[in-house]
């Protein structure tokens, strides 16, 4: 018979109480953690992550498991319950300095070729998730990017830490997702920049004295302490030797001092707004013109084809 085995220890997570008793109706059910992804046309591993809090159910598979189990509401009442955005877990390379991140008062940060994660609007980070050279399915490129927002929070509510990102033009200029994301994501920078927490400045390709392909973030803890994360590919690198520290302060001020005013860069976003939203509306053209084009096409075929006869109604 099958038994709830909940682990010693109390927790307050209300993901994984919600996996303890989606395993006790799977367990009571007779059904194998194989067998249930079957039925939920999933994978075991994924079965694997729901049962242990890790992941959220998408409201389809939720409904699919209340019949197959005949909870009866149960598992979708406990659902509705849990705060999803904060049980989401990053990366694992990346998780420490989230966790870093998520306690201090003060952050610094330079980003090359892309913008800032804590600056991302939503359409902007999927196309990044998505275009990540990864076979990630829909449902976890979804949660990456309710994960990258959930960060976001603290720092866009009343009285947030202060956050200034120094963006190379690239950041601006290369085009993730398309004219139409890339003019929400200017959209996004404008408003976000008139809080009073948050400053946004651009490096140009003008200034080009202080060369740094280094993406770097600079962190100052609550209890004075300060730390300093970058980042290659699919590793994080976070230190809080005072050495380390001091040579990425020195890199980090020199790049400032090579920027652009606060008001001068938010000059140069909306430029860069208009350039997107030209774009997006010439594509829009150029799309509305190929399908016209198109139909226009199916319509010659049509009447170019061979006649058939029809038979005349006889007087």
């Amino acid at each position: 018979m099958a038994h709830r085995r909940l682990k010693s220890e109390v927790t307050a997570s209300s993901a994984r109480m919600f996996g303890e008793e989606l395993r006790f109706y799977r367990e009571l059910a007779g059904y194998t953690q194989e067998q249930m992804a079957k039925l939920l046309h999933c994978t075991r591993p994924n079965i694997t992550r729901y049962e242990s809090g890790q992941r959220r159910m998408p409201p389809e598979l939720l409904e699919l498991a209340e019949t197959v189990l005949g909870t009866g509401g149960t598992l979708k009442r406990l659902w509705e319950r849990v705060d999803w955005n904060a049980q989401i877990e990053h990366p694992d390379w990346f998780q420490a300095h989230a966790d870093t991140e998520a306690e201090a008062v003060g952050l610094q940060a330079f980003q090359a070729n892309y913008i800032h994660g804590l600056l991302q609007c939503r359409d902007y980070a999927r196309a990044m998730f998505e275009a990540g050279g990864t076979d990630d399915c829909p449902e976890v490129i979804e949660e990456r990017v309710v994960a990258r927002l959930a960060r976001q929070e603290r720092f866009l509510a009343e009285g947030g830490p202060q956050l200034v990102v120094l963006l190379d033009e690239s950041a601006i200029r290369s085009v993730v997702g398309g004219p139409k994301v890339m003019v929400r994501q200017m959209q996004h920078l404008l408003r976000v920049a008139q809080r009073g927490n948050i400053v946004v400045q651009v490096v140009p390709f003008t200034a080009r004295a202080t060369i740094i392909n280094l993406s770097m973030v600079l962190l100052e803890m609550p209890d004075g302490r300060h730390t300093v994360y970058s980042e290659s590919l699919d590793m994080g690198n976070p230190s809080d030797d005072p050495a380390v520290v001091s040579g990425h302060r020195r890199r980090y001020d020199r790049l400032r001092a090579d920027a652009l005013t606060a008001a001068e860069s938010l000059a140069l976003i909306a430029e860069a707004l208009e350039g997107f939203r030209d774009d997006a509306e010439r594509a829009q053209r150029d799309q509305l013109a190929q399908e016209q084009l198109q139909r226009h096409q199916r319509r010659r075929l049509h009447r170019g084809g061979p006649r058939i006869p029809r038979p005349r109604p006889r007087t």
